[in-house]
């Protein structure tokens, strides 16, 4: 997925791990050993009784003589690629946990370096983190939003009447680009709450059809308020001149900013719909 490590992991050597050694420490100016990496695949691969981010925990004894050769153990760590990986939330695990061996390395001065070219890192490939002092990632709100999308998207293909209304709504959404006319963003709204009653009425002991009703009928809920939020917004699409019921009970035409926010509000309510979307993988994913 886009905004993850694993996706851009065949970057990372050019654009973290060479410079980290290339360059002396500012103080004393001696250069990092390459025998550092002995430490790095240590790490990142892991061992029987504690796994590391590999999918294929090598054995004690290939594990050994990797890591008792500077040059082996540079290599096999150069080497590996996003596919060996068990997962983004093992990546994560593992960029972390090399602040500690640097720190053993080169003090400061190397530790810094690695959250500095890491720090860039994630600003160059716009990754979903943001880095905390003194190495922490964290999911941003904008990652989690996508997350989320992206898990949406995986869910609705896999059922064809959901992929076909999927489809429908992102349809709508690029016609936008021909002019944001009132017509068009009130399509987008037909084809996002026609989607939302689908995922809606997946749910054991639904029987209605239109969202409002659908959402009085979940128990996913934790508080009235959230329920009536979203039956609120229902409501709004469905005042709208020629959605629904089209009572035209609105306050001024429909435009760009009711779009956004609608859409955008919407999407974050599909996690009470559905319980295939797991909000924990959502946040951090596995």
């Amino acid at each position: 997925m886009r905004g993850e490590f694993i996706g851009v992991w065949s970057e990372m050597w050019q654009y973290i791990w060479l410079p980290l050694i290339d360059e002396p420490l500012e103080n004393g100016g001696e250069y990092i050993e390459e025998d550092i990496f002995c430490d790095l695949y240590r790490n990142i691969a892991g061992n029987p009784k504690r796994p590391g981010a590999l999918k294929k925990t090598p054995s004690v004894e290939i594990l050994a003589d990797i890591i008792d050769d500077m040059l082996q153990s540079r290599e096999a760590f150069e080497n590996i690629k996003a596919e060996e990986l068990s997962g983004e939330l093992s990546i994560v695990n593992f960029l972390e946990s090399v602040y500690d061996i640097l720190d053993e390395f080169g003090g400061e001065d190397l530790t810094n370096r690695y959250f500095n070219l890491l720090a860039a890192f994630i600003e160059k490939f716009s990754l979903r983190y943001d880095l905390r002092r003194s190495c922490t990632l964290c999911p941003t709100l904008p990652g989690i939003f996508s997350s989320l999308f992206h898990d949406l998207c995986e869910m609705t293909s896999s059922d064809p009447i959901l992929d076909k209304l999927m489809k429908a709504y992102e349809n709508a959404l690029r016609d936008l680009r021909y002019g944001c006319t009132e017509d068009r963003i009130q399509t987008c709204f037909i084809k996002q709450t026609n989607l939302l009653e689908a995922i809606g009425k997946r749910n054991d002991g639904v029987t209605k059809s239109e969202l409002g009703q659908i959402c009085k009928q979940i128990n996913t809920w934790p508080h009235p308020g959230v329920n009536n939020a979203i039956g609120n917004l229902y409501g709004f699409t469905s005042s709208c001149p020629g959605i629904r019921h089209g009572t035209g009970i609105i306050g001024r035409d429909i435009d760009m900013r009711d779009l956004i926010a609608i859409s955008i509000l919407f999407t974050g309510f599909t996690p009470y719909l559905s319980e295939q979307l797991n909000p924990d993988h959502i946040y951090q994913r596995p």
